[in-house]
């Protein structure tokens, strides 16, 4: 795993009033990238399920921005703010952010609803709350159908490393938004099981190469940061173990026929 370190070149360009605050960044590659940073010790957890869902996002196959990490210079802060290194999404062109009034802009085929089946399971998998009917987290290229990902931060049930992993409610997730009702309207029953019957191999060999990345993670957090490597190499076993693999299967396909059969 290879993840780039970047500078900032110049004084921060827009701060943007979302949660986490994040902070658009000219970088010395000549991109811009959308870095969050670090505001206290629970941010640093935050950073921790942003880097681990990012990576995590690669192993699946999904459309999902870059990251680097970012060195922002402090003459480059409009105010006093932490040193240590943040983590940056390179900024797309040529997206739409989905949001409530835009998901009609989204393209009913099968290509973005297989698309969303498959981030909804993701979702599941890796316990994402923040992924829901009033914050999708999606960018849409029109022109090529592609939903992309973005935003890990409330991963592990929103950053709780002290508990087990638990279950989404269907509410908590993308299936419960406008988007996915607006994607399954015109399609039969009949072509949505066959849509999700191959899911259950992806999901396997997705998990199966997330293993294989898992072990990484810990070796590239920024020390900065002070996230105890033993405890996220602790959450991180929970995504694997087969009791949760099989509950996860099982929830994502009881909340995908309730959402179906309405």
């Amino acid at each position: 795993m290879s993840i780039p370190l970047l500078d900032s070149v110049k004084s921060i360009e827009r701060q943007y009033y979302t949660g986490e605050e994040p902070v658009l960044v000219m970088c010395s590659d000549k991109n811009a990238y959308i870095c969050k940073y670090m505001r206290s010790s629970f941010a640093a957890y935050k950073l921790a399920c942003e880097l681990i869902g990012a990576q995590m996002a690669k192993a699946w196959h999904f459309n999902s921005p870059e990251i680097a990490f970012v060195r922002i210079r402090p003459a480059h802060w409009s105010k006093g703010n932490n040193a240590a290194v943040s983590i940056g999404s390179k900024k797309m062109v040529g997206v739409v952010d989905i949001t409530p009034s835009t998901n009609r802009e989204v393209k009913s085929s099968a290509k973005t609803l297989t698309q969303l089946l498959k981030i909804a399971l993701f979702d599941f998998w890796m316990a994402n709350e923040d992924r829901n009917a009033n914050n999708a987290n999606l960018l849409y290229n029109v022109e090529h159908e592609d939903l992309i990902s973005i935003d890990y931060g409330c991963i592990f049930n929103t950053a709780t490393f002290e508990f087990p992993l638990s279950q989404l409610t269907s509410t908590d997730t993308i299936l419960y938004s406008d988007l996915f009702q607006n994607l399954i309207r015109d399609k039969s029953l009949a072509s949505l099981e066959a849509m999700v019957k191959p899911l259950r191999a992806y999901y396997l060999a997705c998990v199966n190469r997330s293993l294989q990345l898992s072990a990484q993670m810990v070796k590239v957090m920024p020390k900065e940061w002070n996230v105890p490597s033993i405890v996220v190499d602790k959450k991180t076993r929970q995504l694997f173990e087969s009791e949760w693999i099989d509950g996860v299967w099982c929830n994502f396909t009881d909340c995908l026929t309730e959402k179906i059969g309405k």
